[in-house]
């Protein structure tokens, strides 16, 4: 490996082995190397290795220019800037230069003209890949100027020169990222004849710029990133563009919790000190995945909008803090999340699922409830039996001790600030609880038996064995029918209108 610190000039540059390559060929030479030698320039991009990653290498190795089309938060953005582990380290570029020129390869006339005076003497930079990656969210006020460039009349005052010159020219966002990668996002919310303006660019490689007559080869990796839906609800993407653009690969959500679950802690913004002192069982993290899977097939969510990854990275966030509130309160060193906890992650997600009309009539922070009971209620039964099915194959039900001595008018309250001390004595209170957990999840000790203890009393009111009520400062648990009779005269018997008030 040469040593860049050492070239300064063009001629120290031609004494090396260095050799002038495309971007695209670049990224082909470096994507072979890649895989042979079994290295991931992808690194924590999760649940793509059979379907995304094999697609996007394949558009690599056939130097494209590349749309990736999926819902929010399908790590699309992420994709492309990783791209840049597929660039050389350094490569050099004539020093002044606005356009990261090639001294091997100038495209203006200005550089073109600096290597003919030159010569060896002619001096270099060193351009590092971080600095070779532009991206540019599209937005409705966007011009062509932005992105192609425009005549600059204080440049050609200051410089005493005619519009007539090409040195006035002000270059935009793409020239200036020629020999690098460009990515462009939500492509469709770009204006139609703005998008035309790509169309050279992509085809010839070249721009137009008013009325000079002026054609600069540009080598730009181009990157698209776009929302299927956006495609009826704000833009499109012009069908002469989309023409252009080499390949489209389509991404999508994780196709399992335990994928999900590993994107979710990865991106997660935790302290150190909650990674030391807020335990979270594996139990409450596939809850929290689970509300993600129930939203992205309720009725009550727009499924063309997506439900975005970022949802379970906020829920996540937000459990952790909700049990640290509680060992901050309590001054506890240690605090244990809870399945009532849960109920601290409905602000995230009521402002991340876009809701279709029955949405929107439920309102947010009840379909949200909604999301999470239904989450509850399928882990459950990848946990325990189900109490409908013990009930019609007429088996012993492991249950009954504990719906037995609710309906003996029992009660009981799970505060959501309850120390550890006091949470226990609750659950170890309830005869018949601890002995479910220990036939059915037999390894589960000391706190993660507690918790099972509680899921098994959130999952009987879901399958209406337990009466489940909704307090300001946590739950309340009691006999089903009890609670059916002391209803206030106003309130009807329907568990749809609100999943939280009883079960």
């Amino acid at each position: 490996m040469m040593d860049i610190s050492i070239i300064k000039t063009f001629g120290d540059l031609k004494k090396t082995n260095y050799k002038s390559r495309s971007i695209k060929d670049e990224l082909r030479d470096n994507m072979i190397i890649s895989l042979k030698n079994n290295t991931d320039p992808f690194a924590g991009i999760f649940g793509y290795d059979e379907t995304v990653l094999p697609e996007l290498q394949t558009s690599i190795l056939s130097r494209h220019n590349i749309l990736l089309l999926g819902l929010r938060g399908q790590a699309k953005t992420r994709l492309a800037r990783l791209l840049i582990n597929l660039l050389d380290e350094f490569i050099p570029a004539i020093e002044g230069s606005d356009l990261n020129e090639d001294p091997f390869d100038p495209i203006t006339n200005e550089s073109k003209n600096k290597v003919k005076e030159l010569g060896d003497e002619l001096k270099i930079k060193w351009i590092h890949r971080s600095e070779r990656y532009t991206e540019k969210l599209a937005t409705p006020d966007v011009t062509v100027a932005d992105l192609i460039g425009d005549v600059d009349p204080i440049k050609a005052a200051t410089l005493k020169l005619p519009y007539s010159d090409e040195r006035v020219i002000h270059f935009g966002l793409i020239p200036r990222s020629h020999r690098s990668i460009f990515v462009i996002n939500e492509l469709p919310d770009l204006q139609a004849r703005i998008q035309v303006s790509l169309f050279n660019i992509l085809q010839e490689s070249d721009i137009q710029i008013r009325g000079f007559k002026i054609r600069l080869p540009l080598d730009i990796q181009f990157v698209f990133t776009a929302n299927p839906e956006d495609y009826t609800n704000r833009g499109s993407i012009v069908t002469p563009l989309k023409d252009r653009i080499d390949s489209q690969i389509l991404t999508h959500y994780p196709k399992s919790i335990s994928v999900s679950q590993k994107i979710t802690e990865q991106e997660a913004d935790i302290t150190e000190h909650q990674h030391s002192s807020v335990i979270v069982f594996p139990l409450v993290k596939e809850i929290i995945e689970q509300i993600a899977i129930e939203a992205r097939s309720s009725e009550y969510v727009d499924e063309k909008s997506g439900v975005s990854a970022r949802l379970t990275i906020s829920a996540y966030e937000n459990i952790i803090s909700f049990a640290e509130r509680r060992k901050i309160i309590n001054d506890e060193p240690k605090v244990y999340c809870r399945i009532s906890d849960i109920v601290g992650v409905i602000p995230a997600i009521t402002g991340k699922v876009e809701l279709v009309f029955e949405g929107e009539q439920e309102g947010p922070v009840k379909v949200a409830n909604i999301l999470i009971s239904k989450a509850i209620k399928n882990v459950f039964e990848r946990n325990f039996p189900n109490p409908e099915l013990l009930m019609k194959k007429k088996e012993q039900n492991p249950y009954n001790p504990v719906t037995i001595w609710f309906s003996k008018n029992n009660v009981i309250d799970i505060l959501s600030n309850a120390s550890n001390k006091d949470y226990k004595n609750i659950l170890m209170s309830i005869p018949g609880l601890q002995k479910i957990v220990e036939q059915y999840k037999p390894d589960a000790d000391g706190n993660l038996s507690l918790l099972f203890m509680e899921f098994i009393l959130h999952g009987l009111s879901e399958y209406s064995q337990l009466s489940k009520l909704r307090l300001e400062t946590g739950f309340q648990f009691k006999d089903m029918l009890s609670s059916m009779f002391t209803m206030n005269e106003n309130e009807e018997l329907n568990p749809e209108d609100d999943p939280d008030y009883f079960r």
